[in-house]
């Protein structure tokens, strides 16, 4: 293996002179003249042992629940079903594609801070097996519903438990300063446990929380777990009541560049158990049933973006841009969290391949200064107009926060292993940019 890169990755020579050769058995040039550029890539190998890996450490006395909002496409939904993971989901959107996935109803938990009412009504009427309570405001609707449909809509409350996780702000979620659940330190959080618990058409399971997206350390996801477990004891005390289930969300960060080290599945798992055990057992209450909601952290290393190199421009004493044909609209997350990727050249080496690099910005295509996808990374100095380059990790949130900017087509999403290649998402076409469009007569 050779991360960041998938573990079916060929690769030949070392950084920065790197080049990615293959995927899940097929040559890159060959997919890329297939399929054009840019190309999302997930290799399947990578992709089924990680959810094989989840399920594995926690074993069956702990759902694995994949967050779909990391890559919510009906081929992956199918893979993490057939794999024995739930689906969490966030939107109409994404509950419809699980619908198409048949991801079983009872395996879905549906998410969102801003649920509407239409949303409520079609995840009910799906019969999704958990609504994650995120305002006052939804309990009540929730409760209007499952009186209405003359049945209890199964709930958590989500505890926003107050821990400052060390990621970027905009992917932290956990601290009070939050949109996100009931604040644990301002008593929002017992109020929402004691109303759900008398409202009608109303079953409330357990809590929820979620700190934050790549996060590395274990102390965050401890303090959360010993808090919520903590948190279940004051509601038996307060309200007499042994909530059942306890999800403590997301999973931990991946490895994005050189620099970063995943932290193992198995030291992650045991920490969880272990600070839960810890709390309850100081409270003599039972094991509540665990749920965590991995996203990035399954389908992130499973990707690779491939582009071509359309223009190589050098400033003399400044910088060499060497601009390809995507950019921000396929990976906004650089220009929104100043994201580090690990970058190659992707194809068979020239003959006679110089030894020697240069250091470039990689530009997209877009109208937007801030439109890099790298500011200083190091290539092969031969790297040239028509050659194709690499990014990995790119699994999570790319495709998912893709758009239209410059009114680009989205490329499209294909899964590759053992020699064998399968369109999940298809190549948007500019006529389907323009289909939504009503000119003025």
């Amino acid at each position: 293996m050779n991360p960041p890169w998938p573990r079916t990755a060929v690769l030949h020579a070392e950084p920065p002179s790197q080049r990615l050769l293959a995927l899940g058995g097929l040559g890159v040039e060959d997919l890329a003249e297939r399929f054009g550029t840019p190309l999302y890539l997930l290799d399947r190998a990578e992709l089924v042992g990680r959810m094989r890996a989840y399920r594995q450490v926690f074993g069956p006395q702990v759902d694995v629940v994949y967050a779909a909002k990391a890559l919510c496409v009906a081929g992956v939904l199918q893979l993490a079903t057939a794999e024995g993971l739930a689906i969490d989901v966030a939107s109409a959107g994404e509950l419809a594609t699980a619908i198409r996935a048949e991801v079983p109803p009872e395996r879905i938990v549906f998410h969102g801070n801003n649920k509407s009412v239409e949303e409520l009504v079609a995840a009910a009427e799906y019969g999704v097996g958990r609504f994650v309570a995120d305002s006052f405001v939804e309990l009540e609707r929730l409760s209007e519903l499952g009186t209405v449909l003359d049945r209890d809509l199964t709930v958590l409350v989500r505890i926003t438990p107050g821990i400052q996780a060390d990621t970027h702000r905009s992917i932290s979620t956990g601290q009070d300063d939050s949109k996100f659940g009931f604040s644990l330190s301002a008593g929002l959080a017992h109020e929402a446990v004691a109303r759900a618990l008398k409202l009608p058409g109303v079953e409330l399971l357990g809590v929820h929380c979620h700190i934050g997206s790549q996060v590395f350390a274990l102390e965050a996801f401890e303090r959360a777990a010993s808090l919520l477990a903590g948190l279940l004891g004051d509601v038996r005390d307060r309200h007499g009541v042994v909530l059942a289930e306890l999800n403590l969300g997301g999973g931990p960060g991946i490895a994005y560049t050189d620099r970063e080290r995943e932290l193992p599945l198995e030291r992650y798992a045991e920490t969880l158990g272990a600070a839960v055990q810890a709390a309850c057992d100081a409270r003599g209450l039972p094991l509540p049933r665990l749920a965590v909601e991995p996203g990035r952290s399954i389908v992130g290393p499973a990707g690779v973006t491939l582009y071509t190199v359309g223009t190589v421009k050098k400033i003399p004493g400044v910088r060499t841009y060497l601009s390809v044909d995507g950019g921000m609209s396929d990976n906004p997350r650089p220009a929104l969290y100043d994201a580090r990727y690990t970058f190659a050249a992707a194809g068979r080496p020239p003959g006679d391949p110089s030894p020697e690099t240069r250091t470039v910005a990689v530009a997209g295509k877009h109208c937007e200064s801030g439109d890099l996808l790298a500011r200083d990374v190091t290539l092969p100095a031969d790297l040239a107009e028509g050659d194709l380059l690499a990014v990995a990790a790119t699994g999570a949130y790319t495709f998912a926060l893709a758009s239209n900017y410059n009114r680009l087509p989205r490329p499209p999403v294909v899964l590759v292993g053992d020699g064998q290649a399968q369109v999940l998402v298809r190549r948007e076409t500019l006529d389907e940019i323009l289909a939504r469009d009503v000119p003025l007569s």
